[in-house]
């Protein structure tokens, strides 16, 4: 350890400076310097001490003016800012044309979400120590009503049409896909319903809707309620979406939670084509004459293509589906097979609790595997299913197969971009005058609920005014049992691929 300055108070009540240094825990002294009886002596010893440690050691020529002298006070900081990150994002608004809107108090709030997603109450502290403008927190709520009032969500969605336009061209393909933004409060309201979690929640959530462009770029976002199914979502967003950009021919992708007969139907009658993902329910019989010829043998990369009749009555309609097979894919749903496989074999032998499992079947009080769908499954391991009313002089197989694998651009714009919608004038008003402490602060005994308007750091939008004592009393209150340890596990990462030009495999 490098030699430091100590202090030590003697018998005598004086100060004692040393100059010391540790090495393997034992503390040596280098230098005695003296011992110091007021404060003048102390800061005179305690200056020596630093002559000494910094000897020989020149000083960094920064061609500034020589300091004063005659006892002038010396420069102090008053104060600081981030001027540069600040210009950045001011400049990255105005090229996206969102100064359209001619809002500096709606752009302050915008941009302090990016430094740190927080309430706006708190937006005026993050813009304060950044050193940008920070309007007044009622200035901030005036700036929400106005979003509303003057329909800033279009005019911004104009924006982000014409910078796709101008960044990656008008291409003619559009992708699509939900998520849900949940929220940790006790009742719900007109648009916080609680309805079906992939991450089986239950407390009440919203569905948020984004289009994207092949690159990327979100053009349009919409909310609908918790419960609101994700298949009742799309044709919205499109209507509104073709209506404001006058769009009368575009090619829809979106993943198999989108597949519906109706919803297919709808889309073709609005003038659109579209490419969703198929459910392998049906390969069976769209490929029953390969499977008749042969077999369960595919190359790698094979494209099959076939015909489905969709819907019921006069509704049905003849839909292009088209199959991939890959090796890669192949081993990956082998690998998943198998661990289905072992799951059910051990709750068919008694050894784990009986439990919902895909190749269980039970039969009375008997429990055994399921061969015939393990058989099935087996069969289709490998396949990947698309839908489209494109034609294949529109759009080849391959071609089809690469816009939907273009997907991930929609999850990256969830996840890199944090989408966080504002809040919408129909949800209650948010807590003032108060932040309430980060979620992963707060110990609550196992068994016992939130306190009432408790809510986590990103959804402090929500909050109630009696969280900030409820959270007090909480925060003092020992847990009942210990704290578990919580360990995280990174998950790899995978690079993606390139972003494909489909534009011109179209011919609309």
């Amino acid at each position: 350890m490098a030699p430091y300055v100590r202090k030590v108070k003697t018998s005598s009540g004086a100060t004692a400076v040393q100059i010391v240094e540790k090495r393997s825990g034992v503390r040596r002294i280098v230098e005695h310097l003296g011992s110091a009886h007021d404060d003048l002596e102390l800061a005179l010893l305690l200056q020596a001490a630093r002559d000494r440690l910094a000897a020989g050691q020149d000083e960094l020529d920064l061609g500034l003016a020589p300091a004063p002298v005659g006892g002038a006070p010396a420069a102090r900081v008053v104060s600081s800012s981030s001027r540069v990150l600040w210009q950045v994002l001011v400049d990255a608004y105005g090229r996206l044309g969102f100064d359209v809107l001619a809002d500096e108090a709606f752009r302050a709030l915008v941009l302090a979400r990016l430094v740190e997603p927080t309430s706006k109450a708190d937006t005026v502290r993050v813009l304060e120590e950044i050193g940008a403008p920070a309007p007044h927190v009622n200035t901030l709520h005036a700036a929400m009503r106005r979003a509303r009032d003057r329909d800033y969500r279009g005019r911004l969605a104009t924006a982000c049409m014409a910078h796709s336009a101008a960044t990656t061209g008008t291409g003619a393909l559009i992708l699509y896909d939900v998520t849900t933004l949940h929220f940790e409060v006790g009742d719900e309201d007109d648009l916080r319903k609680v309805g079906m979690s992939k991450e089986h929640r239950v407390d009440p959530q919203v569905q948020v809707g984004l289009l994207v462009d092949p690159g990327g770029f979100p053009l349009e976002l919409h909310m609908f309620e918790g419960n609101k199914a994700e298949t009742t979502t799309l044709i919205p967003v499109l209507t509104a979406f073709q209506q404001r950009h006058a769009i009368t021919a575009m090619v829809v992708v979106a993943d198999a939670g989108m597949l519906s007969a109706t919803n297919l139907n709808q889309l073709q009658d609005a003038g659109f084509s579209f490419i969703v993902g198929s459910r392998l329910v049906k390969a069976p019989y769209d490929l029953a004459d390969h499977f008749t010829r042969h077999g369960n043998y595919f190359t790698d990369g094979q494209i099959l293509e076939s015909a489905r009749e969709m819907g019921t009555g006069k509704n049905t309609r003849s839909r292009r589906v088209i199959y991939q097979w890959k090796f890669t894919r192949q081993k990956h749903d082998d690998r998943t097979i198998n661990l289905m496989i072992t799951k059910a074999e051990k709750i068919a032998a008694g050894t784990t609790a009986l439990r919902k499992a895909r190749f269980l079947k039970i039969t009375g009080a008997t429990k055994e595997l399921d061969q015939a769908t393990i058989d099935r499954a087996r069969q289709l391991a490998g396949l990947k299913g698309y839908v489209t009313n494109l034609t294949v002089e529109q759009m080849p197989g391959q071609a089809a197969i690469d816009a939907y694998h273009d997907l991930w651009q929609v999850e990256r714009s969830f996840v890199d971009d944090q989408v966080r919608p504002a809040r919408p004038a129909r949800l209650s008003p948010p807590a003032r005058g108060h932040r309430s402490p980060p979620h992963h602060r707060v110990r609550r005994p196992r068994g016992r609920p939130l306190p009432a308007g408790h809510h986590r750091r990103h959804d402090q939008e929500a909050r109630a005014d009696p969280a900030a004592p409820a959270l007090g009393r909480h925060r003092d209150r020992q847990p009942d049992h210990p704290r578990r340890p919580h360990t995280r596990t990174r998950r790899p990462h995978h690079p993606r691929p390139a972003t494909r030009n489909h534009t011109g495999a179209l011919d609309l």
